[in-house]
């Protein structure tokens, strides 16, 4: 017989790559995770794995293991689901993974309202990039993600994982204003921003790219002087007249706006969403996530 948490350890190896990645993530140490992988194949009777270097290579035998060990997480998941609808009471944990501006502009009233409505429910939530953390939702380490998509980047998707739209945001260019500094009073379109500092996301990031490709359509090279994944230093940096940036509304959210912001052509808007397990998408403590969230953005962000 074949045991669930050694095919499990497989699977994360599968995911991870390496027994010291599946132990970090298990919170197992690495001889463990490699006596029971050694284990799980003296059950199965056929080799599992081999080393490829500083990382391991699966055999065909541990893809279709892996492949009937998804099929049994989600069957379970689906059990806990079903076990946890037939109480009265919305109760336990859930682990949320938001991206930064969500969690200053949505989180704070969100978690407001589930620790009014549902005493008993626990929320964990970590900071994460939407992309990191939708990987983390399809590999179980997250219950729910909530993440953005920039025009014309479609986020990952993965296999058994859902996607609910939560809203749009849209995206102007955020100047300083003329009481900050003249140096930018000239300013009024993207176009006249080709000669002035800009901040933006490091490389790599969707909102890098779009943003460049935005600024090379109208006809230049951003002067890139800062770069910064924290969209409140972007926010700064603009409001003390050191440089304009490309902003979401949301950076907006309960706070005055010490900018001026212009208009895009084509109103541009990123994309919001949540992103779940389908096994568990019925599950009472996660539909009460998502209604909690969607009565923030009612309330703060009115159509």
């Amino acid at each position: 017989m074949l045991e669930i948490r050694r095919l499990r350890l497989l699977r994360e190896l599968g995911i991870r790559g390496t027994l010291a990645e599946v132990a970090a993530a298990l919170a197992y140490s690495p001889s463990t995770v490699s006596q029971q992988l050694a284990l799980l194949e003296k059950e199965a009777g056929v080799e599992l794995f081999r080393k490829a270097g500083r990382r391991v290579a699966l055999t065909p035998q541990a893809m279709v293991l892996i492949e009937h060990t998804d099929a049994l997480l989600d069957a379970l998941e689906k059990a806990e689901t079903a076990l946890a609808a037939s109480r009265r009471q919305v109760r336990g944990t859930v682990r949320l993974a938001v991206f930064q501006t969500a969690t200053l502009a949505l989180m704070p009233m969100t978690l407001r309202t589930l620790r009014e409505s549902y005493p008993e429910l626990r929320v964990e939530m970590v900071q994460h990039e939407p992309e990191t953390a939708l990987h983390e939702v399809w590999a179980r380490d997250f219950d729910l993600v909530v993440a953005e998509q920039y025009p014309g980047h479609a986020a990952p998707h993965y296999p058994g994982v859902d996607r609910q739209h939560l809203t749009l945001d849209t995206i102007h260019l955020a100047v300083p204003s003329v009481t900050a500094t003249a140096g930018f009073a000239d300013v009024t379109s993207l176009a006249e921003a080709a000669n002035v500092p800009w901040v933006m996301e490091p490389h790599g990031a969707a909102s890098r790219h779009w943003a460049e490709q935005l600024c090379r359509a109208a006809g230049f090279e951003p002067d890139v002087r800062y770069e910064t994944p924290d969209l409140q230093a972007h926010v700064r940096l603009v409001e003390t007249g050191n440089a304009v940036a490309l902003l979401p509304d949301l950076v907006w959210v309960e706070r005055s706006i010490g900018a001026r912001l212009l208009g895009l052509e084509g109103d541009p808007q990123r994309l919001l969403f949540t992103s779940m397990r389908r096994a568990s998408a019925g599950h009472p403590v996660l539909r009460a996530v998502r209604a909690a969230l969607a009565e923030t953005v009612r309330l703060l962000l009115p159509m």
